[in-house]
């Protein structure tokens, strides 16, 4: 089983420097993509070559943003599972927005800025940080800071296909404390897609800070749909 991971929004690999290690030591394979984020159609596809250039059965884990990419990717044939941390699994016909748009506004959106072509992109400030990554070290802080890219309006507008929840099993570990992606909007996606549902104490920023907690549940779900690692 091949495990593919994908960042979410502003995000890189880095996003997964914590737990990529700790699969490998387990004995997997892992493999990571670096989405444009200029639409999500354009990452859908990009994703889908990463699966592409993969040997055999492929497990997706999608952190935030990059759910709504593995909702769509999960569609590919030797997609076994999908794993969300803290992510958006949207439905049919429905976009990152619309979901967002359904609920009280999250603390972590005061800090989210526009660019001059309707880019966006997050305003790290020290209230920033206080607000929504209290619970990284100022190591994981600056390295995040690196990291911080700006995404096309589009990833967040562009709807759905038929979400790959439908036909293959999911994993959600749901963010307890999350000020990015509030906990009662990832609880009702998850339920909504029949997930298997872990909690976990924290912000949004869950691959970061509880490594082991991810880890736990990517082998859980290789467990049940394929070979564990050798």
């Amino acid at each position: 089983m091949q495990i593919l991971l994908v960042h979410g929004a502003g995000g890189t690999p880095a996003t997964w420097s914590a737990v990529a290690p700790l699969l490998r030591e387990r004995g997997h394979v892992v493999a990571t993509v670096t989405n444009p984020m200029r639409s999500l159609e354009g990452d859908v596809a990009h994703t889908t070559a990463a699966v592409d250039d993969l040997d055999g059965p492929v497990l997706l884990v999608g952190h935030s943003y990059g759910g709504a990419v593995i909702t769509n990717v999960g569609r590919h044939p030797r997609v076994r599972g999908l794993v969300y941390v803290a992510a958006f699994a949207p439905d049919e016909n429905e976009t990152v927005q619309q979901i967002v748009d359904r609920y009280e506004k999250a603390v972590g959106s005061r800090h989210m800025r526009r660019g001059p072509n309707g880019e966006w992109y997050a305003d790290r400030s020290e209230q920033y940080w206080a607000e929504t990554a209290w619970d990284l070290t100022p190591e994981q802080r600056a390295r995040h800071e690196a990291e911080n890219r700006w995404a096309d309006d589009r990833i967040y507008s562009q709807p759905t296909g038929t979400p790959a929840w439908r036909t293959v099993p999911a994993w959600y570990l749901l963010a307890e404390q999350d000020a990015t992606l509030i906990p009662e909007t990832q609880r009702d996606m998850a339920v909504r897609a029949g997930a298997e549902i872990e909690t976990v104490p924290g912000s949004h920023f869950t691959p970061l800070v509880h490594p082991d907690r991810v880890v736990g549940v990517v082998e859980r779900a290789v467990s049940a749909v394929g070979a564990p690692a050798p």
